[in-house]
């Protein structure tokens, strides 16, 4: 029994070691918080907020950031978590070759055909960052609101039922943060 449990939970705390290393010396937007706890924060939104007890979607959200944000790639996801999880990363991937309207307009392509699991990860990724910009200075919320809006869009297309409560749950966030005033 001891084995199956190791089995079960290895990946996942190897998934975080590999995100905090990957993401080692990277700062969030406010220049004091590791950016390694956003992606932590997305996992326990996926398991607490949006109750996905789904290890493999667990691990995509700690890898969400991997390939966009730091010097890992597909290949390295997929050699270490295989190449489901290393698709879906990919998949929450933006292609920064792009100008940033086409990056962009790609991005949202890319979600909307995405499969549900990928949706649930960046539903948890726009809610953390909704909850960062909830006390920020106006520009970075604006900035957060229009990107949150364009993203919910985007995962509304074909939006499956595994899905539909945490996106009602973040466009529910949405529409807080959007009244706030200041």
């Amino acid at each position: 029994m001891a084995s199956s449990l190791v089995d079960s939970v290895q990946p996942l705390l190897e998934a975080g070691a590999f995100a905090a290393r990957a993401h080692q010396h990277q700062l969030r937007k406010d220049g004091q918080t590791p950016y390694v706890s956003h992606v932590f924060r997305v996992c326990l939104i996926v398991r607490h907020v949006f109750a996905i007890e789904d290890r493999s979607i667990l691990i995509a959200a700690l890898l969400h950031d991997t390939v966009e944000d730091t010097t890992r790639d597909f290949d390295d996801i997929n050699e270490q978590f295989g190449s489901e999880i290393a698709q879906w990363v990919a998949a929450l991937s933006k292609d920064k070759r792009l100008p940033e309207s086409e990056r962009e307009q790609s991005y949202c392509d890319q979600l909307a055909r995405a499969p549900w699991q990928v949706k649930i990860c960046k539903l948890a990724d726009v809610f953390d960052n909704l909850m960062d910009a909830g006390g920020s200075k106006l520009e970075l919320r604006t900035r957060v609101l229009r990107n949150a809006r364009r993203y919910l869009d985007a995962l509304k297309a074909n939006l499956p039922k595994q899905a539909s409560k945490p996106w009602q749950m973040v466009d529910e966030l949405f529409e807080e943060i959007k009244a706030r005033k200041g």
